[in-house]
């Protein structure tokens, strides 16, 4: 093996042959286990939240693989209705100087489908660079023929059985990108605002109780005043009692409107009255249908003011009964530019009573970064209610199982509150909606033209027009269980693999995409899609802070992995900033907390910060020092194994692969090692069947770290190198020494993928282990048998004694290699037994010139002394230390760290530093502060111990 670590050199170089061989396909053997991998985005690249979620499966779906289970990790891509279609749009526009309505439709859909097969698989070769095992050959695509077959198929069957229609509702309208879009791809932001209150006047000639003529509202939204079809008043408002079923003359208009009486109205708030405008808010959209108003529309898909309103009932069919008469002064004046105007001559009428400062939220499209505007438009919708049932039940009934359970609770929140679903999006790029026109608007669904000409007798003349909107990406993504397997086929696949086992999922999805698939699988398989449901939480930086480009702390995990220079890392975190101050303050912040850039760590240690914080379902904050940290428990694991293979390669290591095997004698320390390796293996399974990633890789860091390197491998070389042994003890440490060694290695495989694979491969055969690959080795089971309490007891004592001795050459400045004598008193007989039998193993690793009991403990010499249970541990101090000298040195030590914390104290107080300063900088200060402060507690300490000498 190579003298260091050096992750680039193994990583993809294993991940290749791995793919070669075939290594991640389902075996046919075993009982099945199958994760789906939420799709990414098809545009999209690799961040925080993907690396996270994709250690997490890929855990779970190696070590599965190693329990024997025939595994399916199914990977695919979702098109990414939106972002795909922008993505496009801006290359042609900047390759071309063309529009997509310059090409027509389908010569832009083909541009999309020659981008995605040139450029649209930078995810996936992400995908691979996290060691992602998903089954390559399987690989899907949202908008693949198989998976465009079951789309339609869902939705001609939804249709065929009332539960798709077709109607004019309120939806949430991108007037940048002329679509709909979902709850999901709107991003609510707060902002500074403001509040109008005006005056509406009451018509024929009534007053309020306090003699007014007029009732006053406020709105953050003047310029929809155009289309109100109603003033509220809370029904339990004295106030306005007498006035319930009277009218206001709507300013500007002049249109009759009434009064109504709604809880939605808050007496506490302004006056208590409040302007109801159905088409243009989702809160009057439900006043609307409580009390029968019309829904009055008053902007173009541009949100520009339309010159005559459009007014629809609830069913929405075109009213004639109200006025569309609109001030043509409006007619064709942008949103936000028309309500200039409004407020304008509504102060020039004398109506508005006042304006407010107030902070609200303001929603924006998350693609376009266009204020979004709740629209009346034409849109398919799915009537959930049918759908919603079977959903609650497999849940109540658990048939589907939430990790950690109170998610359930946000399941079932949502999922006995549910709106009928809007589907269809305005745009090109997706799943066509499957429903023909003809020339008189009547529409017909079906798979294709042909079978709805069949379906309804329809003459070949007839002129047929497919509806120009696709399905929104959430509908075809919630087929994915099954969608993917061949569904409407039955396939093999679809009855192996089906229900999948475990969906890995964030919380902010559970609604989105978890309830949806539960509905629509349940519908057309009769089958849950899955039998769990693992959230976790979200990535967040280091100080718990969302992270975003705007914020610029965002962390690429490929940059985590390969490393990335400082000059490069401040421009991808500034690059695409509009605002130089901002870029500025981002950038100097970055060189705060990145001073040298990233250093490369591996995709192994990467994998396994994550995992450290996997706790059920909390959020985590992506801690550096936790990445370094695992960098170098690689490093650990890298040494140790070096140092196991030049102790045993070459040599007869009590295994041979045709089963002939020399005598072998297990060490004290053989034993104990073994003992603690089956506890290990049980907590490490324990904790995956939990889904407590952190308590699994804290397991095995701990056995690594603390049990195998920093003791077994000690305690070995007293055994290897000691010329007395005999060769049948010699074999039984090194035999120990590689079994134990490989077991760890297949233990620690599903977390980290490329390290054990590279060390497997050549302690394998050491081990007597026949096999191509560690990924397709058993998984360890422990094995209660050879758990040995006696020698768990026996070493515990070992390194009680070792320990004491080490911390009284710490205490008293003795140099590490200096031999001492040490003698033991007031023990028990057990401890003198553990002295007879381990002498070596104390002289040894403990540096001592002679280690004695001492009968009598008044007549111990002047000594420093450690506690091990009832034993002391002492160690003479004639010769050792000159207490004076010793003293003076730790008061010089001691001096200099007052001065040192001093200065920070001083630093800290300064209230402009503290105020200016990046938080990585403070925070780095304080930290300081903190050590500094430890340090001279420890040296407070040794120095009265050495007076008390």
């Amino acid at each position: 093996m190579d003298k260091t670590y050096q992750p680039e050199q193994i990583e993809s170089r294993w991940y290749e042959r791995w793919e070669a061989d075939n290594r991640f396909a389902p075996t046919g053997e075993g009982e099945p286990f199958s994760i789906m991998i939420p799709p990414p985005n098809v545009t999209g690249s690799l961040h925080m939240g993907h690396a996270f979620q994709d250690t997490i499966m890929d855990t779970l779906t190696r070590w599965r693989r190693m329990q024997g289970r025939n595994t399916l990790w199914q990977v695919g891509t979702d098109h990414a209705g939106i972002a795909t279609q922008m993505l496009v749009e801006r290359k042609v526009a900047a390759e071309e100087g063309k529009t997509r309505h310059d090409l027509g439709r389908d010569a832009f859909i083909d541009k999309v489908w020659e981008w995605k097969h040139e450029s649209g698989g930078h995810i996936t070769r992400q995908l691979r660079r996290m060691g992602a095992s998903v089954d390559w050959s399987r690989e899907r695509f949202t908008m693949d023929d198989g998976f465009y077959q079951a789309v339609q198929e869902v939705f001609v069957r939804l249709y065929e059985e009332d539960l798709i229609y077709r109607g004019k509702r309120l939806v949430n309208w991108d007037p940048t990108l002329h679509t709909a879009i979902s709850d999901l791809e709107v991003e609510n932001r707060d902002q500074q605002g403001q509040f109008w209150h005006f005056r509406y006047p009451l018509a024929d000639g009534v007053t309020t109780d306090a003699g007014e003529e007029h009732l006053v509202v406020a709105t953050t939204r003047p310029e929809t005043l155009l289309g109100d079809s109603a003033v509220a008043v809370n029904p339990e408002d004295p106030r306005y009692a007498s006035l319930v079923g009277q009218f206001v003359m709507l300013p500007l208009v002049g249109r009759r409107i009434p009064i109504v009486a709604d809880e939605h109205a808050d007496m506490d708030k302004g006056s208590g009255c409040v302007k109801i405008t159905p088409a243009h808010d989702f809160n009057d959209y439900e006043v609307g249908k409580r009390r029968g108003l019309p829904l009055i529309n008053v902007f173009t898909q541009d949100a520009a003011v339309l010159e005559r309103a459009e007014a629809f009932d609830l069913q929405g069919r075109p009213l004639a009964d109200v006025d569309p008469s609109l001030p043509t002064a409006y007619a064709g004046l942008g949103r936000f530019e028309a309500r200039e105007r409004i407020v304008a001559d509504m102060e020039a009428a004398g109506l508005l009573e006042q304006v407010e400062t107030v902070n609200n939220t303001l929603p924006y499209g998350d693609r376009s970064g266009d204020v979004i505007e709740p629209l009346l438009t034409d849109q398919w919708f799915v009537a959930v209610e049918e759908l919603a049932g079977p959903a609650i039940a497999a849940v109540e009934n658990g048939d589907i199982e939430f990790v950690p359970k109170n998610y359930e609770n946000m399941y079932f929140a949502w999922m006995r509150d549910l709106q009928d679903w809007c589907i269809s999006r305005q745009l090109w790029w997706g799943h066509r909606i499957p429903a023909w026109y003809d020339g008189e608007g009547n529409v017909y669904v079906a798979r294709t033209a042909e079978e709805a000409r069949a379906k309804h007798g329809l003459a070949d003349d007839v002129a047929l027009t497919q509806d120009e909107d696709v399905l929104d990406t959430w509908f075809s993504s919630g087929l994915w269980t099954f969608g993917t397997l061949g569904w409407p086929e039955n396939t093999p696949e679809l009855a192996t693999f089906h229900p999948s086992s475990v969906l890995v999922t964030g919380f902010d999805i559970i609604f989105f995409w978890v309830a949806r698939m539960i509905m629509l699988t349940l519908k057309f398989t009769g089958e849950v899609p899955f039998k769990q449901v693992y959230v976790h939480g979200l990535v967040r930086d280091g100080q718990g802070h969302k992270m975003s480009k705007s914020k610029g702390n965002v962390l690429d995990p490929i940059d985590l992995i390969d490393g990335i220079d400082l000059d490069s890392l401040v421009e991808k975190r500034t690059g695409s900033l509009m605002q130089p101050q901002k870029a500025k303050a981002i950038a100097k912040a970055t060189r705060g907390e990145f001073p040298d850039g990233i250093e490369p760590h591996g995709t192994d240690a990467l994998r396994y910060t994550f995992l450290s914080q996997a706790t059920t379902g909390r959020d985590i904050k992506f801690d550096m020092g936790r990445l370094d940290g695992y960098r170098n428990f690689c490093n650990k694991l890298w040494n140790a194994s070096r140092y196991v293979l030049m102790n045993a390669e070459g040599q007869d290591c009590g295994a041979t692969l045709d089963g002939q095997a020399g005598e072998v004698e297990l060490s004290l320390a053989d034993r104990w090692i073994v003992s603690q390796l089956q506890q290990t293996e049980a907590q490490v399974t324990r904790a995956l069947e939990e889904y407590r990633f952190d308590h699994a890789s804290q397991a095995l860091y701990d056995f690594v770290w603390n049990e195998y390197c920093d003791w077994y491998l000690e305690l070995s070389k007293p055994v290897l190198w000691d010329e007395t042994a005999s060769e049948a003890a010699k074999r039984g440490t090194r035999r120990t020494l590689v079994r134990v060694l490989e077991a760890v290695l297949r233990l620690a495989h599903p977390m980290m993928p490329y390290i054990t694979e590279e060390i497997w491969q050549r302690v394998a055969p050491l081990a007597g282990v026949e096999g191509d690959s560690v990924m397709t080795q058993p998984w360890p089971v422990a094995d209660e048998d050879r758990i040995d309490e006696t020698a768990t007891r026996d070493i515990e004592w070992l390194k009680g004694v070792i320990v004491a001795v080490r911390n009284i050459r710490a205490e008293m400045n003795i140099a590490p290699g200096k031999p001492l004598e040490v003698l033991l008193a007031k023990g028990s007989e057990a401890d003198r037994e553990r002295l007879a039998a381990n002498r070596l193993f104390l002289s040894r690793l403990a540096k001592l010139e002679r280690i004695d009991w001492l009968e009598d403990p008044e007549q111990a010499p002047l000594s420093a002394t450690q506690l091990v249970g009832d034993m002391e541990v002492l160690v003479p101090m004639a010769g050792l230390i000159d207490k004076d000298a010793e003293l003076a040195r730790l008061a010089k030590e001691i001096d200099k760290q007052d001065k040192l914390i001093g200065g920070i104290e001083k630093k800290l107080g300064n209230e402009s530093f503290v105020a200016k300063a990046p938080e990585a900088v403070v925070q780095k200060e304080r930290d300081k502060l903190s050590d500094f402060a430890a340090t001279r507690q420890v040296l407070v300490e040794q120095r009265d111990k050495i007076a008390a000498l």
